[in-house]
């Protein structure tokens, strides 16, 4: 197989970087994560519109749901940042607006992560 190489390549050691493969298996894990949370998700949001305030918090604050509804926000947030990371790499083809839009979008994506945890935390605490 190195003899398909070009002698810069060769000289420089490019070659696989060995990552692209680690981001298509995690975006899927996570899509199938989705996929099995998503009727828990469509059933939980069902229940909720015919409770009130208190009985949405209960319902929320239930040990198995505030775990399934803190790995489906975690999954949520994990698959985006995938997700427009790709778009990204694709279609911005300025290096230092990608570089920016990357680290912007990693930032939002924690931002609204941890901020959906702290929000189940504290509902499934005091609940």
């Amino acid at each position: 197989m190195s003899q398909l190489r070009t002698p810069l390549k060769k000289a420089l050691g490019l070659g696989s970087a060995k990552h692209g493969v680690q981001h298509f298996i995690t975006q899927r894990v996570t899509a199938v994560a989705l996929l099995l949370l998503a009727g828990w998700f469509l059933w939980t949001v069902l229940s909720v519109l015919h409770l009130d305030y208190a009985g949405a918090r209960a319902l929320v604050a239930q040990p198995l749901n505030a775990v399934l509804m803190l790995a489906f926000v975690v999954a949520v947030f994990w698959h985006a940042q995938l997700g427009l990371q790709v778009v990204i790499e694709d279609y911005v083809h300025t290096h230092g607006l990608q570089i920016v839009l990357q680290i912007a979008v990693k930032f939002l994506c924690f931002l609204g992560a941890a901020a959906s945890v702290l929000a189940v935390i504290r509902i499934a605490l005091q609940g």
